[in-house]
């Protein structure tokens, strides 16, 4: 398969050089994706969108996801007070898309909101950094680590889209009614072969730290229970919680608003979802093999909005509401750009390719079925007694 020989190299070098020739799948999949030199996100091999990419977005389907989200933002603003500066801070950029699609909105038609705004990108992958910068130039953007952001910092909104799913992620497995970590380990028998490129195998063993209970303990499930079959296996996001920590040290008021494809923790871990989540992306091919095209495909896993509701209460976080992405687009006014398409003088072919751009956006089954989480944190009870555009619903 298509896998990167310099990065199996290391990663087979990472693990061969541990006490127990072994890491966790959290370990594999941070060197996999992070990398500083070979990883998916690091190099060249990350490719998003329709021509030639891996997966696409909503950014890349048209403007308009970008445009409502500006909407939501511009209540914000509101809400708060008006505060000068008020801080956009998406994490997790991707090509820019979405930055500019808000930032020329804003500037177009809220003026005095844009002057007011700070938009800060937080990107890891030097990559697509590059690619933003190239895409926003002409546009006031800054670009920081979320760890150089001091405390108490951030007056405004800190959000991403399809950010958390590529966290690395631990993966466990049931076995005889036992919660077992999976492991990755080099396969015994290419060592003696000495093969060119290394491959992976699984092995289970105690779970590498207490957090990981502790983690289900927070979501309230209890493997225990007789309705989970042996060899059931899924995974947690450890990570997601860190993030959140960071991310809610950072804020000083304003909103959290997370997007992403997952499920409350009692759906995620159902006992008939019995080999967990996790996919692989590949030329816009998905499968769950992340032993194969290693450093040229995605690895994600579907986001645990329960944790991410519960961890952030930790840490002083309010939950505002949770909604799925195509009624949080209608309630900000999705429903009257698809209506106004009939009255458009443009080629029928322009329309038809915009319509399904805007249904895609609201496919409960794709897109549509994505969950919106806002958070806040710092509002007085007038600013929390006003409710956010997206998550009201029509009567």
């Amino acid at each position: 398969m298509d896998s990167n020989p310099a990065l199996c190299a290391a990663i087979a070098n990472h693990i061969n050089t541990t006490p127990q020739q072994r890491i966790t799948f959290a370990q594999f999949m941070d060197m996999v994706l992070y990398h500083p030199e070979y990883g998916y996100y690091s190099s060249d091999a990350v490719k998003i969108g329709f021509q030639g990419g891996d997966f696409f977005t909503s950014p890349n389907l048209c403007a308009d996801f970008g445009e409502l989200l500006a909407e939501q933002f511009l209540q914000m603003w509101e809400i708060l007070g008006k505060p000068v500066p008020f801080s956009l801070v998406e994490m997790g950029a991707g090509q820019g898309l979405l930055a500019l699609h808000i930032l020329k909105y804003h500037q177009l038609h809220y003026p005095d909101f844009f002057r007011a705004l700070e938009y800060i990108i937080v990107e890891k992958s030097p990559t697509l950094r590059q690619e933003q910068q190239q895409r926003l130039q002409d546009l006031p953007v800054r670009w920081c680590n979320l760890e150089d952001i001091p405390p108490n910092a951030i007056a405004g909104c800190f959000f991403s889209n399809e950010l958390v799913d590529a966290f690395p992620i631990h993966q466990f497995i049931l076995e005889t009614g036992e919660l077992r970590e999976i492991y990755i380990t080099t396969d015994q028998n290419e060592k003696e072969t000495n093969a060119p490129c290394p491959s992976f195998v699984e092995v289970t063993g105690e779970l590498s730290t207490p957090q990981l209970a502790e983690y289900l303990d927070l979501v309230e499930i209890n493997f225990a229970q007789n309705a989970y079959p042996d060899s059931y296996r899924s995974e947690i996001n450890l990570a997601a919680l860190d993030w959140l920590s960071i991310v809610a040290d950072r804020l000083q008021r304003g909103y959290v608003l997370t997007i992403d494809y997952g499920y409350a923790a009692s759906r995620y871990y159902n006992p008939r979802r019995s080999q967990g989540t996790l996919q692989c992306y590949y030329h816009h091919r998905f499968h769950d093999n992340p032993y194969i095209n290693i450093g040229r495909q995605d690895i994600t896993a579907h986001v645990d909005f329960t944790a991410l509701e519960r961890w952030g209460e930790k840490c002083n976080l309010k939950n505002v509401g949770f909604i799925q992405q195509g009624l949080f687009l209608m309630a900000l006014g999705l429903g009257e750009r698809i209506a106004a398409l009939s009255d458009q003088k443009q080629p029928l072919s322009e329309l038809l390719k915009r319509r399904d751009a805007l249904h895609q956006l609201i496919d409960p089954t794709g897109l549509g079925g994505f969950g919106v989480l806002v958070q806040s944190k710092g509002l007085d009870n007038t600013e929390i007694s006003q409710p956010l555009k997206g998550l009201t619903l029509p009567e």
